[in-house]
């Protein structure tokens, strides 16, 4: 039993084990990732990317996770060490960092297949029926037990998590065309000219970067099929051929049900927050009266990072539809459709409209931000301007296609 929750219940007689990939470069959302790898950028307030994939497997009863890192890693472990639990009441209950051990050569991981092909010493030591190999950067919530039966009712072999996306943007994704039963017919990563799915001409079926296989095919595949490949991902290499050999089943995300969702949220909710917009889009959907991903469910809290600071004090000011953060203090300032992460001082006649400041930032009298992404550890000065000047933010900061000014993480404290 978790503190998150209520665990679901998976198939009983089935030992799953958690391996989440966390090393990615996260390169789309510089400068939010100079620092830090992708599943480490701060999210919502008070979350880390991470905290999703985690929380949703502990919710899911779940308990045995290894996380595998690589680029940048090192602000993900301090975060990981200091709130997660990392061991449980039994041995089978560990969430264990797990760096690049080189047991096959000098040589980092070479894609998300060999990834977990250099680490093949654990799923032989667990020894589990199936191995969840989960993406640690998507913002979502998902019941993994219902996966997992979906995926043992009809003997699959391996399970990939997908959800439609809209046709137009739908070769950023890796596509699946299935039969009435969900029997992956056709896999292809990321396509130039991508193919509706059945019955629904907008959208296409697309990958979550989520993969459920039997431990014995799994195996067999990175030890035998794979085992001269250099570099070796699940999506571009290992998946899309498996459907000709082996049962290759696609699991609709769609239809899944999340305990104590509410009527008005976005069903199956998921976002792929690569880009700074999107980023940027999925932090406002957590606002509002009938957010489109609430999270405040108390059947499947997301876990985030402890902060020993004092409550948020408002002493003043003019404040609509936005979250403000433990240890905050806002005096005198208007702020609207706004995120503010812990510790955020906003001073007197300031204006932060349709923006993000992170942990530990100031934000100084009668500075105006609008449309931005201020990282940790900032102080904007007095009088300061970003949002609506784009040739004067672009000299200074980071500006994304779509007008979002981005601060780079500040230096004027020397912490995590």
């Amino acid at each position: 039993m978790s503190r998150l929750g209520r665990p679901a219940a998976v198939a009983p007689t089935q030992r799953v084990l958690a391996v989440v990939l966390a090393g990615g470069k996260g390169e789309r959302l510089h400068p939010l990732t100079h620092d830090r790898s992708k599943p480490a950028v701060p999210f919502g307030g008070k979350y880390r990317i991470i905290d999703f994939v985690l929380s949703n497997f502990v919710n899911s009863g779940i308990q045995s996770i290894y996380v595998l890192v690589q680029y940048m890693s090192q602000s993900l472990i301090e975060y990981l060490r200091a709130n997660w639990r990392t061991v449980g009441l039994t041995r089978d209950q560990f969430i264990t960092v797990v760096p690049p051990q080189m047991r096959l050569g000098t040589m980092w991981y070479r894609g998300t297949a060999d990834a977990v092909r250099q680490n093949l010493n654990l799923i032989h030591d667990f020894d589990p029926d199936l191995v969840a190999v989960f993406g640690a950067d998507h913002v979502y919530r998902m019941d993994i037990g219902q996966m997992i039966r979906w995926h043992v009712e009809r003997g699959a072999e391996a399970t990939i998590a997908t959800t439609p996306v809209p046709l137009k943007a739908a070769s950023s994704f890796g596509l699946l065309e299935t039969d009435a039963r969900g029997r992956v017919l056709g896999f292809v990563e990321k396509p130039s000219d991508p193919k509706a799915m059945r019955g629904d001409p907008r959208r296409a079926r697309a990958s979550m970067g989520n993969y459920l296989l039997n431990k014995d095919l799994l195996v067999d595949l990175l030890t035998r099929r794979y085992k001269g490949e250099g570099e070796l991902d699940f999506g571009r290499h290992v998946l899309p051929a498996l459907h000709k050999s082996h049962g290759l089943y696609a699991y609709d995300f769609s239809s899944s049900v999340l305990p104590g969702a509410k009527t008005y949220e976005e069903p199956a909710y998921w976002r792929d927050v690569g880009t700074i917009a999107s980023f940027h889009q999925a932090n406002m959907d957590i606002l509002g009266a009938r957010p489109k991903l609430n999270l405040n469910n108390r059947r499947w809290f997301i876990h985030s990072g402890r902060y020993d600071g004092p409550p948020a004090k408002i002493l003043g000011g003019r404040l609509r539809n936005c979250i403000v953060s433990d240890g905050c203090l806002v005096r005198g300032a208007t702020i609207r459709n706004s995120i503010l992460g812990r510790g955020v001082h906003v001073h007197e006649g300031a204006l932060i409209e349709d923006s993000i400041v992170m942990d530990f930032c100031k934000v100084r009298a009668g500075a105006r931000l609008r449309r931005a992404v201020v990282d940790r550890f900032n102080e904007i000065p007095a009088g300061a301007r970003l949002g609506f000047d784009r040739g004067e933010d672009a000299r200074r900061w980071f500006v994304d296609p779509t007008g979002i000014v981005v601060v780079p993480r500040g230096k004027t404290l020397v912490t995590r």
